[in-house]
């Protein structure tokens, strides 16, 4: 076991655990931070994604001991009050369907937003692609993309 210091939603943690325990059940396990789902733990279906230093990226596979000293925002530090572009763009277009995928779609979506607040259809494309959604709302994923996009921008 080692101790690591990580900022979760701009509050810093101290953390027990085995350094190559995913940050994923760090989160849920550890911290109760249950928003971030477990999908298929090997990085290819994007429910676990997270911020990581303000870059999506795949909590499934993300030590712990990389995440230290590190910046991590998670779909509970999004907005306290759920009123992000993004959360609200989601609702607007009635995007969840299981919601399952959701956290992790919205976490991909808004960092995309925070590099190029105005995308493409292209650029919304290779963004998102990895975040898989069982239902099939993509259409509506990349509606609600541009609406929070537009609404940014504003």
């Amino acid at each position: 076991m080692a101790e690591f210091n990580i900022s979760i939603n701009g509050k810093s943690r101290k953390i027990e655990t085995d350094p190559s325990t995913p940050l994923l059940w760090v989160l849920r396990d550890q911290l109760k931070m249950v928003g971030t789902k477990y999908g298929c733990g090997i990085a290819q279906c994007g429910a676990c994604t997270v911020h990581f230093n303000g870059t999506a990226v795949r909590s499934c596979q993300l030590p712990i001991s990389a995440a230290a000293d590190n910046k991590i925002t998670t779909i509970e530090g999004l907005s306290e009050t759920g009123d992000h572009p993004i959360q609200k763009a989601w609702l607007e277009h009635d995007v969840p369907q299981c919601g399952y995928c959701q956290a992790g779609q919205m976490m991909s979506a808004s960092a995309l937003l925070n590099r190029n607040p105005s995308p493409s259809d292209k650029d919304i494309e290779n963004a998102m692609n990895g975040n898989i959604c069982r239902c099939g709302t993509y259409t509506r994923i990349k509606a609600a993309i541009k609406t929070a996009a537009n609404s940014e921008l504003s």
